[in-house]
């Protein structure tokens, strides 16, 4: 009961509670337990199952899950191979874990493997799957998928909004300059950055001063809370027929912070469309409401100001943690090994010099930074298992039966570390990347940090924007040091987004050529 009590008792009040559960779900699925195992003999003319590892009966292999799915799962890769299943209650998972697998199903077969598994938090989280991330394919998701590619994150837009980025950033920088010399949280305040910035991109001058500052602190609660939630086991998504009951609470717990999140997108719509007119506001809100019930491009399917919240929901939520542990990681690699922290200090040196900011402008002539990035999301994932997917309907993938309605894992965190594939692949190596051979588009399995085919990340060109301005505005503004008993930490912890273990530490020390540059 060890596992038992690292995976799931953090979710289960009592043990009392738990054989309770337990006992409910051994009543409600034996019958469907049986039929399952008869379909299955019955359908013998399909190819078999992938391998994988006994489970119990009814439970299957839920109890032996370890907290660190990532690893877990990478350790399994080496004793049942590059596919396999498990058993998660009445959900059959399917892990992926080399580049040759992983492009059969987000490439061959990707129309198939396009699905969501949708789980009860990401319904209550996304109104219902009116989302981008958990809707299923077809006209509505690609309507959205457009809205998003083609108008909020355009590079058009993002030039438009990038006085707000500079703003939040700026005001960051400023405050690590009146923090020198003292050990701050790196991931909080960039946490906070990244929020702040977002939040000002989604609404831009609707709010300010107290309020804003207030909002934001809301923002990080809730967002934190969520974020957990999502990547919490659930015995209502291993039990389709327990989810009414909701026995653990964590349907509740995530409707009542939707609900706070509808309160906040409530009030914002409300001012947005009290401004007059407008039409001068240049901020994502006001070009999804200009959107809502108007002309695009002949596209006929309903755009609900239900959609507005849902990808304000997505914007927000999927776009704080991912940049901002990325940006933690990134700092801490480099901290670990300072010839390559200053390496980037030197090219930007060369590049913006001493006496002047860095700009968002200046990113493209740091080559070297932006390999910096290309190895911190190789090590270190955001997405370690991606989003998983689900096929709508059977397929056959390297001679295996894959069902309708499994749940796919593709693991891109072990094949980002597969020594078949790199040399040296847990060093920190940003070198590995100078041939320029490897990019975001999903197109090599070998290295596909933001998914790969029809879902990949919608959100690639504003997450590149934000690492790479972030970072360099932090090496560029202060030198980083680890405080007097303080151990530089580079675990890591597993969740929908994967996380610092510890949080990072470090003294900034400023190196620009005069204070008036902090402010």
């Amino acid at each position: 009961m060890t596992l038992l009590s690292n995976y799931w008792s953090r979710w289960l009040a009592t043990d009392e509670q738990a054989q309770l559960i337990f006992n409910t779900i051994i009543a409600v699925t034996a019958v469907l337990s049986i039929l399952t195992f008869l379909i299955k003999k019955l359908n013998n003319r399909n190819p078999p199952l992938p391998p994988g590892p006994r489970g119990l009966p009814l439970i299957g292999n839920l109890l032996s899950l370890d907290p660190e799915l990532h690893t877990y799962f990478a350790g399994l890769s080496q004793s049942h191979g590059p596919i396999y299943t498990l058993n998660l209650g009445n959900k059959l998972g399917v892990v992926i874990t080399s580049p040759e697998l992983a492009k059969q199903v987000l490439k061959v077969h990707d129309t198939t493997f396009a699905n969501r598994d949708v789980p009860v938090a990401g319904k209550e989280a996304s109104y219902g799957g009116s989302d981008i991330v958990w809707n299923p394919y077809g006209p509505e998701w690609r309507m959205l998928r457009k809205v998003c590619v083609r108008e909020m994150l355009s590079s058009a837009t993002l030039d438009s909004v990038y006085a707000l980025r500079r703003r939040e950033l700026r005001q960051t920088i400023a405050h690590l300059h009146g923090k020198a010399g003292v050990g701050v949280d790196v991931g909080e305040q960039m946490f906070l950055t990244v929020l702040n910035v977002i939040t000002s991109m989604l609404w831009g001058g609707t709010v300010e001063g107290e309020e804003r500052a207030g909002l934001g602190a809301e923002f990080k609660q809730v967002v934190g809370e969520m974020t957990e939630l999502l990547g919490a086991p659930n015995l209502s998504d291993f039990f389709p027929a327990l989810e009414r009951l909701d026995l653990q609470g964590i349907q509740k717990k995530m409707k009542g912070l939707a609900k706070r999140f509808d309160g906040i997108f409530e009030t914002m719509i409300d001012r947005r469309l009290k401004m007059s007119g407008g039409d001068g506001s240049k901020d994502f809100l006001q070009i999804l409401l200009q959107m809502k019930d108007g002309s695009r491009d002949g596209d006929t399917t309903p755009f609900t100001i239900n959609h507005v919240k849902a990808l304000l929901m997505d914007m927000v939520v999927g776009g704080t943690d991912t940049t901002s542990n990325s940006v933690e990681f990134a700092l801490a690699e480099m901290m670990n090994k300072p010839h390559i922290l200053k390496k980037v200090q030197q090219e930007l040196e060369s590049v913006v010099g001493k006496d002047k900011i860095v700009e968002e402008s200046d990113i493209n002539k740091l080559p070297y930074l932006y390999l910096v990035m290309k190895e911190t999301l190789r090590l270190h994932p955001v997405l370690p298992l991606l989003v998983p997917h689900c096929p709508s309907a059977t397929s056959v993938v390297a001679g295996y039966t894959i069902p309708k309605g499994a749940r796919i894992f593709v693991n891109v965190w072990a094949i980002h570390r597969d020594p078949s594939a790199w040399e040296d692949p847990l060093e920190f190596l940003p070198e590995r990347f100078s041939d320029g051979k490897w990019d975001y588009s999903g197109n090599d399995f070998k290295y596909f940090p933001f998914g790969s085919g029809r879902r990949i990340c919608a959100g690639v060109a504003m997450a590149e924007r934000m690492f790479m301005y972030s970072l360099a505005s932090l090496l560029h503004s202060f030198d980083w040091s680890v405080p007097a008993g303080h151990k530089l930490d580079l675990e890591e912890k597993f969740g929908i987004v994967l996380k610092k273990k510890l949080p990072l530490i470090a003294i900034p020390t400023p190196r620009l050529s005069h204070p008036s540059l902090y402010e």
